[in-house]
């Protein structure tokens, strides 16, 4: 989980959105309280924005340099799948600083 020291180079914002009680929304709420410290700790100025929202699908949002933003859907993906979700969406916006 190296990269995640680098996320805040590649990504400007982190944005997750879940419903507070949906059963779908599970894994990604659990993923934010076991993961949310780690990565603030290794990003303290990156922005990492969590929207509860009765009935919403969960997604995970970036946001990269010139406003350009990307979206994945979490419902029905485990915990270690959302990992690797954002770890592509920072590996995106790497590629993108290039």
């Amino acid at each position: 989980m190296a990269w995640r020291s680098s996320l805040s180079r590649s990504v400007k914002e982190i944005r997750f959105l879940f419903c507070q009680s949906s059963p779908a929304s599970g894994p990604a709420r659990e993923f934010v309280k076991k993961n949310y410290g780690d990565i603030k700790t290794h990003n303290p100025a990156l922005p990492i924005l969590i929207r509860e929202c009765s009935g919403v699908e969960p997604q995970l949002w970036a946001r990269y340099d010139m406003g350009v933003e990307r979206c994945v859907h979490l419902d029905g993906l485990t915990e270690a799948q959302i990992d690797k979700k954002l770890e592509e969406l920072a590996k995106q916006g790497a590629h993108k600083a290039k």
